[in-house]
């Protein structure tokens, strides 16, 4: 009860108040919560029209969610479960500290774990369902600093191995080892999802319900009662991406969805809010955006003591102590928590004058407590309508004692002297003795224990060991050639942009009879910039609900139509969510055994710089599909100014090992590569995803080539059919796209051009043969990462084996026996291409757009770039002068001819 009306200070006296609680509890007792939260909806209408403003809130009193008598009964082993959980906090301990002592600075945590067994435990025994028969599972992202404790529970499972967990941290050695955190692509068989970068498995969690509900209603899986759950830390949350998206969740309905929120109220280094109450925080955060929250506080112990309780007194201590205040509580023992808990007001100081000190400090928090947890995963399983999130306030590093239980230093404990280790065995019930202490050993009971056989029977009627990844997608058919014919056949002098034809592609995929249904189109917010409203009436906007309006433009051709069939995913303005959203997508062939393609379009500068790490993510998870760079090039995307033209993404996208990248000029390099793509990665299984940029310029695309005669060794297989030869250097990387009309090839140049900035080289070309009488090859290249990693490939060959006849790499063999300079030019910074420079054989020079980017027009830009036309052949004319070919004046000449500025600022300093 609020102390002011206690006191008779509110204007109401105790008669007023007790006539309204009394009329209050007949309404429940009569009509149940339904009927008092009418009624109170109805008096808060009512005030508000009568202009009383009344204070908002968002929170509920600090206590737990669930009231006892609503507990429902506990349906475990109590105690053999406490013994289980003891032994897997053992080894999770042992696990991190053995491996601390055997190799220092190795790292590892101790304290997440610690304070979250509880929370793990209860839905391992009782709640998480396994993949084995079958059964969906259910798809949980458990947090990254808890992996220990994930790892030790396997190890009694019998799915890893002694010299497994002594390897934790050192995947290297003899017998294998265990990586820091849920790595798929380290651990394949074992983890699906990567969290440890945190606030990523939040956002993931959230749109991977969303795509399921997107999968049951398009008909590709069968509907069913399938759970979310993400584990994250009360920490975490302050990454923007944690909390981003909740709202989506709840305007979603995703009742399929469960957070649980492992509020120890400590982040790395200190308190998360010490000067507040992260539990009611988030609560707001959480019902404000429409969640269903269960808060898990106070253990039972504590259930006496608020039954009790006459005054309203303990609640409200309870809801004014800080976050800080409730970590001395622990660290400083039960005299402390009666003398500065209790000791605020006489009464509560009464109401535990029979409790001893000893008592006083081993009262739980609640999510500690198993059956306060097991009631809060219930009720959050069986709620409808919203997602929920449980709040669940724990102890971090709960059970290490002096060596951390509680304190700031917690989350960096790694190692325990002989006295904790023991005192640790001890609290837990660990049965090792004394001499065998000091060397940590893991525990695990005999094959026929209670505790192993207990352990096993509980997953097995749950369906089977979790974390597990499974794969069991049948491989696609690549759509045959006659699909990308036209695109193979060039425009005919039409102009058009390689975004316009990308959707050309994507909307004959979306038809094709054996894989259009499995296309899922991603887009955040921008299909109408990149032409792809066309896609809205053919395949419709994905929609749970429908569409419940009618649009604005529904008498127009292209209507903005939601459906609940629909296949496309319109994101809104996050990059963020929509590649969640291609992650899901892109993992589906090993989360629910269907292959879908995800083709995510996006402004290529929000790209990698914005998402760059749920693009590893995407990596670690071998998820497959295509990232389409739209309105790519620092100079093709003209007028939009300082950051948004992109000249990075590239080079972003290049350090991620299994992210393919091309930059392709024309609809034939485009098609062939994401025809390639397809069977690469549905046909052929590899373990890749792919990001190409494509441009808003428009531009007449020509036919693809024949093979012009290169070097007669590579030639040779490629004789009998020269486009094949065109298109295996597209996906290589380079192939040569137009030689030299010059008959006299005294002066010889290589031209290397990328993306739409292929067009200036080929204009280069004809300025370079017509007024200079110099010879120029043009090269398109594709991807100077696939190049760049062909040759450090065949270096590391040749390193390796010296007896051997060493191999050329690619970039080598198509360009062994030129002649000349090579310059090369890219609308992206000039490293790009620097990179195959040392095989080439000649010397390179490159051009390229580091700097900042300019509203301008295109031929603005590029001129400010010098990455131009006439740029390009200034470069070849310096570079024929520095070997000798040229002299001086016809440089000086052809700078004045051409306009060009010497004096010009440089565009990387200006």
């Amino acid at each position: 009860m609020d102390e002011n009306i206690k006191n008779g200070h509110s204007g109401l006296d105790e008669v007023e108040v007790r006539e309204w609680l009394e009329s209050l509890e007949y309404v429940l007792q009569s009509g149940g919560p339904e009927k008092v939260r009418e009624l109170l909806h109805n008096l808060d209408t009512y005030a508000h029209e009568s202009g009383v403003d009344l204070p908002f809130t968002a929170n509920t009193p600090h206590i737990n969610t669930i009231p006892k008598e609503q507990e429902p009964p506990f349906p475990g082993g109590r105690e053999i479960e406490r013994r289980i959980k003891s032994l897997i906090r053992w080894n999770a301990m042992a696990m991190v500290v053995r491996a601390n002592k055997e190799e220092a600075g190795i790292g590892g945590h101790i304290s997440t774990y610690a304070s979250a067994a509880t929370l793990y435990e209860i839905g391992f025994n009782h709640f998480f369902r396994g993949k084995d028969g079958n059964g969906e599972g259910d798809i949980i992202y458990f947090q990254g600093h808890a992996s220990p404790g994930i790892y030790a529970r396997a190890f009694l499972e019998g799915r890893i191995s002694k010299e497994q967990l002594e390897n934790f941290r050192r995947e290297l050695k003899p017998g294998g080892g265990l990586s820091s955190y849920p790595h798929p692509w380290l651990m394949p068989d074992f983890w699906e999802f990567p969290t440890v970068s945190m606030g990523l498995g939040p956002i993931q969690a959230i749109y991977q319900a969303r795509f399921n509900r997107y999968l049951e209603d398009r008909g590709l899986k069968k509907v069913s009662d399938q759970k979310v759950w993400a584990f994250l830390g009360d920490g975490e949350t302050d990454e923007p991406e944690a909390l981003g998206a909740i709202s989506l969740a709840s305007r979603e309905k995703l009742d399929n969805l469960i957070f649980v929120i492992n509020c120890n109220l400590q982040r790395l280094d200190g308190p998360v809010r010490g000067n507040g109450n992260i539990v009611q925080e988030l609560e707001a955060n959480f019902r404000g955006a429409g969640w269903n929250v269960i808060k898990v506080i106070w253990g039972s112990d504590w259930d006496p003591l608020l039954a009790s309780d006459k005054t309203g007194l303990l609640i409200k201590r309870m809801q004014e102590t800080l976050d800080g205040e409730s970590q001395n509580h622990v660290v400083r023992g039960g005299k402390y928590i009666r003398e500065n808990f209790f000791g605020k007001y006489p009464e509560l100081l009464k109401l535990v004058e029979k409790y001893t000190d000893e008592q006083l400090e081993k009262m739980k928090r609640g999510g500690h407590d198993p059956e306060k947890v097991y009631a809060a995963y219930k009720s959050a399983v069986e709620h409808i309508g919203a997602p929920t999130v449980i709040l669940a306030k724990t102890v971090k590093g709960y059970g290490l004692g002096e060596a951390g239980e509680g304190k700031n230093v917690t989350h960096q404990q790694k190692k325990m002297n002989e006295d904790e280790l023991k005192e640790f065995r001890t609290r837990f019930s660990i049965p090792i003795s004394d001499d065998g202490i000091e060397k940590t050993p893991f525990y695990r009971p005999p094959e026929d224990s209670a505790e192993i056989k207990y352990l096993k029977e509980r997953r097995k009627a749950l369906g089977g060991y979790i974390p597990k990844r499974v794969t069991k997608a049948t491989p696609l058919k690549t759509p045959s050639e006659e699909l990308f014919e036209e695109f193979y056949t060039g425009t005919e002098g039409r102009e058009v942009s390689t975004t316009m034809v990308f959707v050309r592609i994507l909307a004959k995929l979306l038809r094709d009879k054996e894989l259009g249904h499995l296309i899922v189109p991603i887009v955040p917010d921008e299909a109408r910039t990149f032409g792809m409203e066309a896609l809205f009436r053919q395949v419709g906007i994905y929609s749970h609900s429908g569409q419940l309006y009618e649009p604005v433009d529904k008498d127009s051709l292209l209507y903005y139509k939601e459906a609940k069939n629909g296949q496309i995913l319109e994101e809104g303005i996050t990059e963020a969510g929509s590649m969640s959203s291609f992650i899901a997508a892109g993992t589906s062939y090993a989360t629910h055994g269907i292959y879908t393609i995800p083709f995510f379009t996006l402004y290529s500068m929000f790209g990698m710089q914005r998402v760059g790490d749920l693009v590893w993510a995407a990596g670690d998870m071998r998820c497959k599909g295509f990232i389409l760079g739209a309105t790519a090039g620092r100079t093709t995307l003209a007028g939009e100014g300082l950051q948004h033209q992109d000249g990075n993404s590239h080079l972003l996208a290049y350090p991620v090992p299994n992210l393919v990248t091309y930059d392709p000029a024309f609809a034939y390099e485009l098609a062939v590569i994401i025809r390639d793509g397809i069977y690469r990665m549905y046909e052929k299984q590899e373990n890749i995803f792919y990001y190409i940029t494509i441009m808003n310029e428009n531009y007449a695309q020509p036919a693809r080539p024949e093979m012009p005669a290169s070097p007669a060794r590579f030639v040779e297989s490629r004789r009998a059919d020269g486009p094949k030869g065109v298109k295996d250097g597209i996906l290589k990387g380079m192939y040569k796209f137009r030689a030299s009309g010059v008959k006299d090839q005294k002066v010889k140049t290589h031209l290397l051009g990328s993306g739409t900035i292929l067009n200036e080289v080929i204009k280069a070309q004809e300025i370079l043969e017509s007024k200079y009488n110099v010879s120029a090859d043009v090269w398109s290249v594709t991807s100077y990462k696939n190049l760049h990693l062909d040759a450090q490939e065949t270096e590391r060959w040749n390193m390796f084996h010296p007896d051997k006849e060493a191999k050329l790499p690619y970039v080598s063999q198509i360009t062994k026996g030129e002649s000349g300079v090579f310059i090369s030019a890219t609308d992206y910074v000039q490293l790009s291409s620097d990179a195959i420079a040392k095989w080439l054989p000649g010397k390179l020079h490159s051009l390229g757009t580091f700097g900042f980017g300019r509203s301008e027009g295109r031929t603005s830009l590029r001129d400010f770039f010098e990455v131009d036309a006439k740029h390009i052949v200034y470069a070849t004319l310096y570079s024929l002068k520095k070997e000798g070919k040229i002299k001086v004046e016809v440089v000086k000449k052809a700078a004045k001819d051409l306009g060009i500025n010497p004096e010009k600022q440089n565009p990387a300093k200006f």
